[in-house]
């Protein structure tokens, strides 16, 4: 008995021991805890900066670039230029092309040290494509933040990285010429990738609003740069020919629309001498900032408006 009561105070002093022991253990693992979550939480407020104040636009929260899809940061870095692109991009139903596009042509103008911004123009009344619009309307939205646009299709990549996507100071730029285009080889095409100065673009007056459906305006912008008195430059030293650009529209699935309506057929040869910015009627329906892959971009959805009296192809029936 005398052993046994003896030992109760020692049993009594390890339970203690131990029960401090477990509460110490406890208070030093939430310790650790709070400065891994506080030590987070100001890692991830310097990794996304931004006012979280900002008005929400259109329904959605003000795009902050987060660690998953942060890019270089550029506004304090001289190399990169003063000049910046607004990416403009004339778009209807083609996501698959989108989901490509954006990320890689974001890496690409990065890789380059071009500052620029993607705006993709998606068209969504009930009237035919009309590329031309489109341009004119992304031209309209680019903002006081950019000097110059690059007119770009959505299913050209770019594989050369010896292209130029500067600043075009003299004149416009074609990027994709004809004796690089995959497809389009005549001496006057401009289209798939033209840059200019919005002071350039404003001299045209833009693109001609007449041409609903596929083709046929690129061909009539060439006239107003001649018009304008505009001298066109092209890439030289690129040795990469037709392979030069990735050419990613797969026609079986996506048919464009080609065809033909009422007097359009004689009409899409014709000069459009008064049309183009000065006539352009649209309506933005939403302005949304997305992030694909990392890339941004601003998806500008538009209603285009159609005079049936001056184009009645705009619409099919």
């Amino acid at each position: 008995m005398m052993y046994s009561s003896r030992r109760k105070p020692v049993l009594y002093f390890k339970e203690d021991r131990r029960f401090f022991s477990r509460k110490c253990t406890v208070l030093k693992l939430f310790g650790l805890c709070m400065v891994l979550v506080l030590g987070s939480l100001l890692w991830l407020q310097l990794s996304c900066p931004g006012d979280l104040s900002q008005t929400v636009h259109d329904g959605l929260p003000p795009h902050q670039p987060c660690p998953g899809e942060r890019q270089t940061l550029t506004v304090d870095d001289p190399s990169w230029g003063p000049h910046k692109m607004a990416v403009i991009i004339p778009f209807r139903e083609r996501f698959e092309e989108l989901l490509v596009f954006v990320p890689y042509m974001h890496a690409f103008l990065n890789k380059k040290k071009i500052r620029h911004k993607i705006l993709v123009i998606n068209q969504v009344d009930h009237f035919r494509f009309n590329r031309a619009s489109l341009i004119n309307v992304g031209y309209m939205e680019s903002g006081n933040d950019t000097d110059y646009i690059a007119m770009h299709d959505v299913d050209l990549l770019p594989q050369n990285e010896a292209l130029d996507y500067g600043f075009p100071e003299e004149g416009p730029f074609h990027v994709a010429s004809p004796e690089l285009h995959p497809l389009y080889h005549y001496k006057t095409y401009v289209g798939g990738i033209l840059l200019l100065t919005k002071k350039h673009y404003q001299m045209c007056n833009g693109m001609s609003n007449r041409f609903w459906g596929w083709g046929r305006e690129d061909d009539e912008f060439f006239r107003r740069l001649r018009t304008a008195e505009l001298q066109l430059f092209r890439p030289k030293g690129i040795n990469t020919g037709y392979k030069t650009f990735r050419h990613i529209h797969d026609p079986a699935w996506r048919k464009r629309d080609q065809k033909r309506i009422a007097a359009q057929k004689q009409e899409q040869f014709k000069i459009d001498p008064d049309g183009g910015l000065t006539n352009l009627r649209y309506k933005v329906e939403s302005r949304q900032e997305l992030t694909i892959s990392g890339a941004p971009c601003t998806v500008i959805s538009t209603s285009l408006e159609c005079d049936l009296s001056q184009t009645p192809w705009c619409q099919f029936s």
